[in-house]
């Protein structure tokens, strides 16, 4: 029966079967399908199962409809008395309804009396007041107007002293006018003549600087041909120096052809001679040791002596300083720090230039 009403329960028990019997040859089953079951010869096993599970569902078919149609007809039945219930609710509460309204609409009628006499006594008091509040206006109306022609006729009388003054006032106010007029006109007058010659000389710079501008322009395009010609020019005496160059072996046979050229040789020739020309130098000889001071001495400055002790080597020194103090005077007129050099040989006492000892010390001749 498992295979009419649980065709797929019945699959997986005959798959599950097979599986089992093939295991034990090594074999495996991954899928199977049953295809068509028949009854054996003379066996009708599968088609009483079959006739069966089709009666079953032709009965329960005929169940099925037999309820549907009576949950159909109930149900209809239902919607009806459900139907015919709110519709009595709705008219009964509609008739509620009614009566409260038509309550209401008596209540508002009977207010809207109330209120309209109300209405009508509030109109008749607010036209009296009205018509004698019009009466107290009127009066204070007329009171006005009385009060205004009084014054008016005041002011009247004022204003024929007012008029008086204000044509004066205006007279005056127009001869003011008219002179400020004229001097404003006579103040554009020159201002139109100030303008006018301001704008001639804007005209004449004008002019002018156009003038100057192209004269510029024209003495650059000048400039400009004249560079050109002397870069032409400088260009050519390159390529002509350079042809010299090679001929001469060297840039330094072209110097020396030019210098030559130029006479730069004997121009420096002149400018050494007329350096040394006029000199008159100056030879100051000074000596000192055994020949100086009498101990031995000869025109050519040589002589024989003992040999210099270390005091001797200082007094030879500082015998030294003045002549040479004096020389550097005499060539130059610098004179040095008395404190530094000690005394110029002009300065020198007598004592000192005579050589005689001062201090311990013993001083030399000089000759100059």
């Amino acid at each position: 029966e498992e295979i009419f009403t649980e065709r797929d329960e019945f699959k997986r028990r005959i798959f599950r079967n097979i599986k089992e019997e093939l295991a034990q040859f090594g074999l495996k089953i991954y899928n199977a399908n049953v295809k068509e079951l028949r009854d054996a010869p003379q066996s009708s096993y599968f088609e009483s199962l079959s006739r069966k599970a089709a009666e079953g569902a032709i009965n329960q078919a005929r169940i099925d409809v037999a309820e549907a149609q009576r949950r159909g007809n109930v149900g209809e039945a239902q919607r009806h008395g459900e139907q015919n219930r709110e519709i009595a609710k709705i008219n009964a509460e509609t008739a509620v309804q009614k009566t409260e309204r038509d309550s209401e609409r008596a209540q508002a009628e009977a207010t809207l009396a109330t209120r309209t006499t109300v209405f009508n006594r509030d109109v008749s008091i607010a036209q009296i007041e009205a018509t004698r509040a019009t009466e107290s206006r009127d009066e204070e109306l007329r009171k006005e107007v009385e009060t205004k022609r009084a014054f008016t006729e005041l002011e009247r009388l004022r204003a024929s002293d007012v008029v008086k003054a204000t044509i004066a006032r205006e007279s005056k106010q127009q001869a003011a006018d008219a002179k400020q007029y004229e001097e404003k006109t006579k103040a554009q007058a020159a201002f139109f003549a100030e303008q006018t010659a301001a704008d001639a000389h804007a005209y004449r710079v004008r002019i002018n600087a156009e003038a100057s501008f192209l004269a510029a322009a024209k003495e650059a395009e000048a400039q400009l041909v004249r560079q050109q010609k002397e870069a032409a020019g400088m260009s050519a005496m390159a390529g002509a120096y350079a042809d010299l160059s090679r001929a001469f072996g060297g840039p330094a046979g072209l110097v020396q052809y030019l210098m030559i050229e130029k006479g730069v040789y004997t121009d420096l020739a002149k400018a050494n001679a007329d350096a040394v020309r006029g000199l008159n130098p100056k030879m100051t000889i000074w000596n000192t040791g055994a020949q100086a001071g009498g101990e031995g001495s000869s025109s050519e400055g040589q002589g024989t002596g003992t040999g210099m002790g270390g005091v001797e080597s200082i007094r030879n020194m500082y015998q030294m300083l003045p002549p040479l103090m004096s020389t550097i005077n005499e060539q130059t007129g610098i004179t040095l720090p008395e404190w530094q050099f000690g005394k110029l040989a002009d300065q020198m006492s007598e004592r000192e230039v005579n050589g005689k000892k001062v201090a311990g010390m013993s001083n030399g001749d000089g000759h100059n």
